[in-house]
């Protein structure tokens, strides 16, 4: 009982300030407010049979991943739909040129080929690659938002392109 209210006392004092830190790294305070409210939830559920010895840099620490947990996972949603509108428009315009049957076959196949290389990157280099192939990023921002150089930026998307090439059969511009 004691170290929960310890741990109420510990978020009531410092709740703005990991908000405010929470939207500094989102860049929108009602998505920080629900994370440091998820963060406390995290943190008040944990097997309390550990002590923690720095219970406020914790509290930063969950804050933080969950920060990084929610970009990822908005990221991924834009790229999911970004894929689909793409492949839709490829669709239609395949269906708008009228296409025989067999080479909009061909062009589905080819879609689902690249599609399963990209999920089939490991995760650091699918997303440098979609940030950059699919959102327009700059090598430069690729790696500002990854939080690495922009040498390693353009080999991880490198490497994306050339598995895509392999994976879809084809040695021209991907």
């Amino acid at each position: 009982m004691a170290a929960q209210n310890n741990l109420e006392r510990l978020y009531a004092a410092h709740r703005g300030d990991l908000v405010t830190y929470a939207g500094r790294i989102l860049g929108d305070r009602t998505q920080a407010e629900d994370v440091v409210q998820e963060a406390y939830l995290r943190y008040s559920s944990r097997n309390a049979e550990h002590a923690i010895d720095e219970p406020l840099a914790y509290f930063y620490r969950i804050v933080r991943n969950l920060c990084l947990d929610f970009k990822r996972a908005k990221v991924r949603d834009l790229e999911k739909k970004h894929l689909l509108s793409h492949a839709l428009g490829l669709l239609e315009g395949v269906r708008d040129s009228s296409v025989s049957p067999e080479a909009e076959a061909s062009a589905r196949q080819e879609l689902l080929h690249v599609s399963n290389a990209i999920a089939e990157l490991p995760d650091r280099t699918r997303l440098a690659f979609e940030l950059h192939r699919l959102e327009g990023y700059s090598f430069r921002e690729v790696a500002l938002e990854l939080g690495i150089s922009v040498g390693l930026a353009h080999l991880l998307i490198a490497q994306a392109i050339d598995h895509c090439r392999q994976r879809a059969g084809r040695n021209n511009e991907f």
